[in-house]
């Protein structure tokens, strides 16, 4: 009560609060805004057998547009587009030395982030005409037609209003990140999973109990499942806090008559230090073996056996679609991680504020010592990241469906953003508290 009560007196911290309900109301009533041309009986038919479909990814796809998908409307892509130029971009800083030395800079970085922009919006006429084009190819086998025979310029109009919803959504983001708490983009998605987490529990416990008759083995399955699902939580609250403490210690410098230096503190790395962003990065890159599946229509052979074979191998319910998630965000943890955390540059910040780490010498032995540090800590967050990534699939083998799979990796997304927002209150408030004090 004491804590809620100094957030409270902490006017603001409140204004922020409140900034960021506001933006995530705006981003809820555009989900609702549907974009011109389908037909809104057709859809919802078409989302009905669609979501009860066993291996069916497009309940991933709505959980993280926040439903923007069975609706059809503006913000279909959700934040995809940006989070796709993100990760192209942050590539391109390991190839290109000038986009390395510009994300260096405060200024270089505010660049990097508007060349971000600007690839995001051709990336949203691409990727949104991919996605429509699934959509269409999906709904003619199940004997429904989305669009029909649209024309270009229908084409144009949906494509246009997808690419408005995905930058406005990138906007609003920024000003979250700015104005509100917590990380915007994160923030966005993190909205979009909440607003369908009941709806989509509630669907896949109907899945589970089936019919009117409940059996004991099917109780005790649930039961199981919802222990296991606390379990998955606790494990990624430990990962979220878990950290290695590296001692830092301070010389003693005479300036003038006064003494300065002569501290010890610590530099802190995390067990998990990118964060909610490898599961980001890999539930973006999962949904390109389902985009090629719609290749399988294909008049050249090859082209359609190949894209038949990634379809087929690829589900949610195969041992490969499970192996290569918990390969991407892996490696994601480690690229993310090397992209925020720089040895070479930590070290000398230490050396030119006159620190060093107790036995370890200033420069390049204190950088060789924080790589071989970095390293050993990340591989066990990267390992337990991409396992609990991973197990939810488990759940299948209970549930004979891929519902809870999907709901294990909104929970990893909500989990470390709730974290991650609660931090920056917690730092916040113990500011204000300083700032009274003096």
């Amino acid at each position: 009560m004491n804590y809620l009560a100094r957030i409270l007196k902490n006017k603001d911290l409140i204004k922020k609060i409140l900034f960021v309900l506001f933006a995530l109301v705006i981003f809820r009533v555009l989900s609702h805004i549907p974009i011109p041309g389908p037909s809104p009986e057709n859809l919802k038919k078409f989302f009905d057998e669609a979501f009860s479909a066993k291996n069916s990814l497009l309940p991933f796809f709505d959980v993280f547009s926040g439903g923007g998908m069975s609706r059809f409307s503006v913000v279909l892509m959700g934040l995809g587009p940006y989070i796709t130029a993100s990760i192209m971009i942050q590539l391109l800083t390991i190839v290109i030395p000038k986009f390395e030395e510009m994300n260096k800079e405060t200024e270089g970085r505010h660049k990097m982030n508007q060349y971000t922009r600007y690839l995001a919006v051709p990336l949203c006429f691409i990727e949104g005409f991919g996605m429509i084009k699934l959509l269409d190819t999906y709904g003619t086998k199940a004997g429904v037609s989305l669009i029909g025979n649209a024309s270009i310029f229908q084409w144009f109009v949906m494509l246009l209003s997808i690419t408005a919803g995905t930058v406005f959504l990138m906007w609003l983001g920024e000003l979250i990140t700015e104005k509100g708490v917590g990380n915007g983009i994160s923030i966005i998605i993190f909205a979009g999973i909440v607003s369908r987490l009941p709806q989509f529990i509630g669907q896949s416990i109907g899945k589970i109990f089936g019919g009117d008759q409940i059996s004991t083995q099917e109780l005790m399955n649930f039961g199981g499942m919802a222990v296991l699902a606390l379990i998955m939580v606790a494990l990624i609250v430990f990962i979220t806090e878990a950290k290695r403490k590296v001692p830092i210690s301070y010389a003693k410098k005479m300036r003038g008559s006064k003494l300065y230096g002569g501290v010890d503190t610590h530099l802190p790395l995390k067990l998990n230090m990118a964060g909610v962003i490898p599961i980001i990065f890999a539930g973006a890159f999962m949904n390109i073996p389902q985009v090629i599946g719609f290749l399988s229509n294909a008049k050249t052979v090859w082209i359609k056996n190949a894209a038949d074979f990634i379809k087929t191998t690829f589900t949610t319910t195969s041992p490969a679609y499970a192996v290569f998630y918990f390969v991407l965000v892996f490696s994601f943890t480690f690229f993310s991680t090397f992209l925020y955390f720089k040895p070479k540059d930590v070290a000398e910040n230490i050396q030119k504020q006159g620190g060093f780490i107790p036995g370890i010498r200033p420069g390049t032995q204190t950088e060789k010592y924080l790589n071989y540090l970095i390293m050993r800590v990340t591989l066990w967050g990267a390992i337990f990241l991409s396992f609990i990534a991973v197990f939810p699939f488990a759940m299948q083998i209970f549930t004979n469906s891929q519902s809870f799979a999907v709901g294990g990796t909104g929970i990893l997304i909500v989990v470390s953003v709730a974290i991650e927002i609660m931090n920056q209150i917690r730092a916040q408030v113990i500011t204000r508290s300083y700032e009274e004090i003096v």
